[in-house]
């Protein structure tokens, strides 16, 4: 047993430790930050560790929200449901194409995939305003269809899909055509089944993608009550008087946008390692 335990095993091992634990530092730092009353937060040099934890910046953002027009309630509803429906959208649309690029032939199938592998190089801000053109013509500023409609073609998403769904024999699929499966069935009972990995790690994108997302709110919605929580959070500390207030505020709030993030990786973390061990990427 310890002889399988190499010299070059065990320095990889402490290596890859090392590695997580730098890794881990950003998140470990937002959590503190979180909990340091002021004379912390602008104490030079900075502390890493919080030294006297407290929850005023808590009460502070209850505040700030309790004097406004808009509760933190609503930005925090309006957060989740558009994550939720967007994430639902996403993998549906995503999954969809992939099945119809990896597993059915028609003319222009190449070109398509050409294409949606060519939307990768693109930066968001490339169809910023082509983006915001289509939004305003198709009438959906200020609803929900305009925050989750320019989130649903996620052009990663289809290409994790396709990879993945490549390496499903055909004969099982031939099989299940001749026992009488519809193609819909083919679908629901093979494809995603085989496929959960990626469906997972595909959710987890669409989850990041949208719980972070900040441009429909700024380009698409006027009306303060469909915003959402990133929105709130970038105007937290706007046109203060001073560098100083509502800093805890803004702590806390950037722990909320974290948290859910943090805890939906975690849950679906083995699935993205499956997809990246599955789909052809190194």
């Amino acid at each position: 047993m310890l002889k399988s335990f190499s010299v070059s095993r065990i320095a990889f091992h402490l290596a890859m430790a090392a590695f997580a634990a730098f890794m881990l530092i950003p998140i470990i730092y937002i959590f503190n930050h979180a909990f340091k009353p002021y004379h912390e937060l602008f104490v030079y040099p900075p502390n890493f560790f919080v030294k006297e934890p407290t929850v005023q910046n808590f009460i502070e953002l209850m505040w700030v929200t309790s004097n406004s027009i808009i509760p933190l309630s609503r930005y925090l509803f309006n957060s989740f449901l558009i994550t939720a429906v967007t994430i639902v959208s996403v993998t549906v649309v995503s999954s969809l194409c992939a099945y119809a690029l990896a597993k059915h032939e028609f003319p222009g199938k190449r070109l398509v995939f050409s294409s949606i592998v060519l939307m990768l190089m693109f930066a968001p801000e490339v169809v910023q305003i082509p983006r915001y053109l289509v939004v305003s013509q198709l009438g959906l500023m200020n609803t929900y269809l305009g925050h989750v409609l320019p989130m649903v073609a996620l052009p990663v998403g289809v290409f994790l899909l396709k990879q993945f769904m490549d390496q499903i024999p055909s004969a099982l699929l031939e099989a299940a055509r001749i026992d009488g499966s519809t193609e819909f069935g083919l679908f629901l009972k093979i494809v995603i089944p085989v496929c959960m990995p990626a469906v997972a790690t595909v959710a987890i994108l669409s989850f990041q993608n949208s719980w972070s997302n900040l441009e429909t709110s700024t380009f698409f919605m006027q009306d303060d009550d469909m915003k959402t929580f990133p929105f709130f959070l970038s105007t937290l500390t706007n046109n203060l008087a001073n560098n100083v207030a509502r800093q805890g505020a803004a702590a806390v709030a950037a722990l909320i946008i974290l948290v859910p993030n943090l805890l939906f990786f975690i849950i679906l973390q083995r699935k993205v390692i499956d997809t990246m061990a599955h789909s052809g990427i190194k």
